[in-house]
């Protein structure tokens, strides 16, 4: 008796190994400000509220300064290779899965490279920013996938967060009728 229940207890184990082989478990990988760049826009990506990253399902991990940008990779690059993506909650730096995060946008509201969303880990954290700010567009991240992902203007984080020389090819700070390094 004892001897079965050994066998069936080797079977449950191999049978558990088993199915949680071929499954990926991703992580988001901790920023490393003096080495990180954004895939796109190649400025230094900051451990704040607007890194995000996304790993493809090879493993391969990109980091960006901001959510637009991590869009715009998607754009070029299409998203049938993405496994996993993850966004920073805004009051917390915490990392949360792209999907599961709430998004506020306002063309106003400053981000490094002027998208002016902002992630939370909640739909009432969301609103919450929204009904104190008094503006705001609460989105899913279903919704971002129609979003129109223009640019503000002028709305540049750029209090001590970047690099101020790299938000434009002169050296100086992008003006409202810039259109900065990604051309929109």
């Amino acid at each position: 008796m004892k001897k079965q229940a050994w066998s069936v207890l080797a079977v449950l184990f191999v049978i558990a190994m088993l199915s949680g082989c071929g499954q990926a478990k991703y992580q988001a990988i901790p920023i490393d400000e003096e080495t990180d760049k954004c895939e796109i826009c190649n400025m230094q990506v900051k451990d704040d509220a607007f890194a995000v990253q996304l790993t493809t399902k090879e493993g391969k991990t990109f980091k960006f300064d901001d959510l637009g940008c991590m869009n715009e990779w998607k754009r070029k690059n299409g998203t049938a290779n993405i496994g996993a993506q993850f966004v920073r909650d805004y009051n917390n730096k915490e990392w949360i899965p792209y999907e599961d995060a709430s998004y506020v946008y306002d063309p106003s509201f400053k981000s490094p490279m002027a998208y002016g969303i902002y992630a939370f880990k909640d739909k009432a954290e969301a609103q919450k920013f929204i009904d104190g700010q008094k503006k705001g567009k609460l989105m899913s991240a279903a919704e971002l996938g129609t979003h129109s992902w223009e640019r503000g203007k002028g709305s540049m984080d750029m209090g001590g967060n970047h690099d101020k020389n790299a938000h434009s090819e002169s050296g100086g700070s992008m003006g409202a009728g810039d259109k900065g390094m990604h051309g929109k």
